[in-house]
């Protein structure tokens, strides 16, 4: 019996090991790490994106999901050579203290209000964004914040911002989590969220939400993709990254970018080369 429990443990483990080398890249294939956001995993771009990229080049990339200012700490600590994110502001910070190099934008969707058919603080009919902040804080209608350092809700606060009011209260819940997650959260609760198209799109069929205001031009949500400073980090594969932010801007990458749908709709605008 003993020997019979040992032979079983050896087979488990056989397989575990081969579950685990199955999820490493192929022999002699390089291996990129990427650190992005959940809102790009989330659109299902990547899985149109990063296959095509591995044919042309033979690199293979692991993606690592999490919010932008998540990404933005793994790339100066080393422990990405890429990040791929959508926080303007946050990115040139990365840059400006040597922490990243050779940053592109590549493409931009845009942020939306969604909320409540019932439109309780009445957002459909305001004349900015800002004033669609304030009917929300006026109102006390309830709002679903990511509340994770994520580039959506560091576009969030500044929106808040520049409405002129600071959201606290019983109304306002700070979710801590990822963008599909905020989504399912504020359809369960009926209340208002800001969210990127590109997984509004993603999602939206599953939930009992509208898109209520959108339009604005201070709603525009550029990507950019920045290398991990190799003087910094000299053991990351700088080359693997620079192959990358090269491919993501060439016209067979933009052609996937600017083809990509959702339900008949484009997620994605290819913005290599606008300085975005």
């Amino acid at each position: 019996m003993k020997e019979k429990l040992n032979f079983n443990l050896l087979l488990m483990l056989a397989g575990l090991l081969g579950f685990l080398l199955s999820m490493q890249a192929p022999a002699g294939e390089p291996m990129l790490r990427m650190a992005t956001t959940t809102s790009t995993q989330n659109s299902g771009l990547l899985d149109r994106l990063l296959p095509a990229f591995s044919k042309d080049t033979g690199i293979q990339v692991q993606v690592i999901a999490v919010g932008t200012g998540k990404a933005l700490k793994m790339g100066r600590d080393g422990d990405v050579a890429v990040v791929m994110v959508h926080a303007r502001k946050a990115e040139q910070a990365f840059v400006d203290d040597g922490s990243g190099v050779d940053r592109r934008g590549f493409m931009e969707n845009d942020f939306l209000l969604a909320g409540p058919a019932t439109d309780p603080a009445g957002i459909k009919q305001a004349g900015s964004t800002a004033a669609a902040m304030q009917r929300i804080f006026s109102s006390q209608s309830r709002f679903i914040s990511r509340g994770d350092d994520s580039g959506t809700h560091k576009k969030e606060q500044a929106l808040w911002g520049q409405a002129g009011v600071r959201p606290g209260g019983a109304w306002y819940l700070e979710a801590g989590q990822g963008m599909g997650k905020v989504l399912q959260m504020a359809s369960e609760m009926e209340a208002y969220t800001l969210t990127d198209r590109g997984t509004w799109l993603a999602h939206q069929a599953k939930l009992q939400l509208d898109p209520l205001y959108a339009g604005d031009p201070i709603l525009a949500n550029p990507y950019g993709i920045i290398a991990v400073n190799p003087q910094k980090h000299p053991d990351i594969r700088h080359d693997l990254a620079k192959q990358l932010i090269d491919w993501v801007c060439t016209p067979q990458a933009q052609g996937i970018i600017r083809d990509y749908q959702v339900k008949g709709e484009a997620l994605f605008k290819p913005t290599c080369g606008q300085n975005r």
